[in-house]
């Protein structure tokens, strides 16, 4: 057992709370996936306190399964590039159901990927299947993907943009990232600032109404 420690934490008031709502919800409503980045570095302090977030995320019995690396090589970042198009390649030519194509396809992505190797930094996320001495972890899935959130959250409140990226199969990244065998790539996060010029798809998101229900 670990001792216990009072927790401590003020709360905010809730006219204080209503008086910034607008604001907090314009700030999540504008966050989109971007496909195309600027070239511009990104200060590593600000990798660093959105990772710092993000390990905060709570995590089934406290086992935190998330391993995070942090690829800032333009070499590293290059061969990731090659490896994950190579494996969108087999996914959008014959891996694919034509459903899921067709699902994709207003928001018109391929198997080209050239912001893996414009990016400044792509966070590769890993979770663990086990622990270090192969004992089993409780919720790793679920732990890791709150993580991701808390993630990708706090660089857009830094101001920085983000992709969710899932090329599968992911094996290679345990080689390119020198990860041990209990641990399985989750996702690519390509960060950075957005490209001048970049356009987004207009796609709209559900209503309040239509996601939740009060009782």
């Amino acid at each position: 057992m670990h001792p216990r420690i009072p927790y401590r934490r003020t709360p905010i008031l809730v006219d204080e709370a209503l008086a910034n709502l607008e604001s907090e919800i314009e700030l999540a409503q504008s966050r989109r996936s971007i496909r195309e980045f600027s070239e511009k570095p990104v200060d590593r302090r600000l990798i660093e306190a959105a990772l710092q977030i993000a390990i905060t995320a709570p995590s089934g019995a406290n086992q935190q399964p998330y391993r995070f690396v942090v690829i800032a090589s333009a070499d590293l970042r290059a061969r990731i590039r090659e490896e994950a198009e190579a494996e969108e390649r087999r996914f959008y030519h014959g891996r694919a159901p034509e459903a899921w194509l067709s699902a994709l396809s207003h928001l018109e992505t391929d198997e080209n990927k050239p912001y893996l190797s414009t990016v400044p930094y792509i966070i590769v996320v890993f979770r663990q299947v086990t622990g270090s001495k192969g004992e089993k972890l409780y919720y790793p899935m679920e732990s890791v993907g709150i993580a991701v959130g808390f993630l990708i959250a706090a660089l857009h409140r830094f101001g920085l943009s983000t992709l969710t990226h899932t090329p599968a199969p992911m094996g290679f990244l345990n080689v390119l990232c020198e990860r041990p065998p209990n641990e399985k790539p989750f996702m690519l996060l390509p960060v950075g600032y957005p490209a001048d010029d970049v356009t987004v798809p207009d796609i709209s998101r559900l209503s309040l109404e239509a996601c939740v229900t009060w009782k």
